[in-house]
């Protein structure tokens, strides 16, 4: 079977960007467990004031309010649902840099399963970086589908 080096470098992108989404979620998850038996408030606080953020930017504001909710159970329970996420995204990044048909397989079923949360999280309220992830993902999944029903390169 011919090997297109073209989907070959799809792939390897598509690979590097969930395995740099994975690492990503295992610092906040990391992040989040750091935080664990300390006064969220105040050090979100010094963070504030370290980066010399005006803290009456309605933003700022609104972040600051929900932080005072945050206890001990709720950063573990966010801890918990981050590395979930990480190990999935580490999971599709490998098997697709290790050119694993499964992976392609795997990778088809969990970004088609986030496009409903992603689309009602996009009606909430529309920004760009929620449309430019939706048609990251909408991209990812044509390329894949296409790919594993041209049975390329890609090894079981």
């Amino acid at each position: 079977m011919p090997h297109d080096n073209t989907g070959d470098r799809w792939i390897l992108l598509i690979a590097v960007f969930k395995l740099v989404k994975g690492l990503l979620l295992v610092t906040a998850g990391i992040g989040a467990l750091k935080l664990l038996h300390k006064d969220v408030g105040q050090v979100v606080q010094s963070a504030i004031d370290v980066l010399r953020v005006d803290p009456d930017n309605r933003f700022i504001h609104s972040f600051m309010v929900r932080t005072l909710a945050v206890n001990d159970r709720t950063l573990k329970e966010i801890s918990a649902g981050t590395f979930a996420y990480a190990a999935i995204f580490l999971t599709e990044g490998t098997g697709l840099l290790l050119r694993k048909r499964w992976a392609q397989y795997f990778t088809i079923i969990v970004t088609t399963s986030f496009l409903p949360l992603e689309v009602y999280e996009l009606a909430r309220r529309i920004s760009a970086a929620k449309v430019a992830v939706i048609l990251v993902n909408i991209a990812i999944l044509a390329y894949l589908i296409v790919s594993v029903r041209r049975h390329q390169g890609i090894t079981t």
